[in-house]
């Protein structure tokens, strides 16, 4: 059920800001604070420092067993998964239900195309990223750049059929995906005449003020990382 203005502010102020564990590098931490800008919550970032392994020390296993980034605590409910995240703060602090619509077949696709990125987007993204970052790697292998062309190929199947990713509204699903496209096209510019749908549609995502402040940062720094790495 959502609050309205008053009770959120009441709800933040008995308990106290919500912290969100991650780091910028991450795109899944980039989109739940993309989320947090969204729907006006006020938050703590608390660094996760994953090259010194801080998301495997027992503190942290207690929160997020899959020592992934990003955890969310809201007083004593802690929930991981960046995906879970969004729609968590859609339905409880969404002024509407645009976001994330109550409908149940609109819905369904909002899920369908949040799927889509967590098995698609997010693992093609993170074979590359993660063997540089935290393995020291010093190549992108042909075959992972072809798995994002793929990829590619798939979102603009979907974005042919309606202006966003789950219907002609923007949803949570397109913030997901964002915060991974905005990195994937730095391993892999995007052909603009072959993917002008996507062109479209990236334009208008990172023009948008929750892009700029919460998403665009972190993927510099991550594509200056990779660029140096791979030079």
């Amino acid at each position: 059920m959502n609050r309205n203005p008053f009770c959120r502010v009441c709800y933040q102020i008995i308990n106290m800001v919500i912290k969100l564990y991650g780091v910028d590098l991450s795109p899944p931490v980039r989109a739940a604070m993309m989320a947090f800008e969204i729907f006006n919550v006020p938050f703590e970032k608390i660094e996760v420092n994953l090259v010194a392994n801080e998301h495997k020390t027992p503190e942290y296993l207690k929160k997020n067993p899959l020592h992934s980034v990003p955890v969310l605590e809201d007083g004593d409910f802690i929930l991981h998964d960046s995906h879970a995240i969004l729609a968590y703060l859609a339905d409880v602090y969404g002024k509407d239900d645009s976001w994330y619509p109550k409908d149940v077949k609109k819905r369904a696709l909002v899920n369908q195309k949040l799927f889509f990125d967590t098995s698609i987007l997010f693992p093609r993204l993170r074979n590359v990223t993660y063997s540089i970052v935290m393995e020291g790697k010093k190549t992108i292998e042909q075959k992972l750049l072809d798995d994002i062309e793929q990829a590619y190929g798939f979102f603009e199947a979907f974005l042919s059929q309606t202006t966003y990713l789950a219907g002609d509204h923007v949803t949570i699903a397109d913030v997901a995906a964002l915060a991974n496209m905005t990195t994937l096209e730095n391993l892999l510019p995007i052909d603009e005449k072959k993917y002008p749908k996507i062109t479209a549609w990236l334009t208008k995502g990172k023009n948008t003020p929750y892009c700029k402040k919460r998403n665009e940062p972190g993927a510099n720094q991550l594509d200056e990382i990779v660029k140096k790495a791979i030079s």
